[in-house]
């Protein structure tokens, strides 16, 4: 039973890896146009976007721009203009915590 575990850890690792790995080494050897890296460079910034735009502008499931039901909303303004002014991640993360903890006093 132990070895039916060890034998699915292992595929489930290869089957995880060899999908990130293997543009690694096809791409390694060839030269990747300009315009293609410029490309790729938005590929971050787009993620995180749709990471964040539904925990922002619906965390309940449903678009409320109140300040009781979304409080993340009314942080996030401030944050994105301390994030941009300081470039700096443990400013805009400990600034966050700040504002939330400050938000649930004042809703509380």
């Amino acid at each position: 039973m132990i070895k039916d575990y060890g034998l699915l850890l292992f595929l489930m690792a290869l089957v995880t890896f060899i999908p990130r790995y293997m543009p690694f080494v096809i791409l390694s050897r060839r030269r990747i146009p300009e315009v293609m890296k410029t490309w790729l460079s938005y590929v971050p910034v787009a993620v995180l976007s749709s990471l964040l735009a539904p925990a922002i502008f619906a965390p309940a499931g449903t678009l409320s721009f109140s300040l009781t039901a979304n409080p993340f909303l009314w942080a996030s303004i401030p944050l994105f203009i301390i994030a941009y002014y300081t470039k700096n991640l443990f400013i805009t993360v400990s600034s966050g915590m700040v504002i939330i903890a400050l938000l649930r006093v004042i809703i509380s």
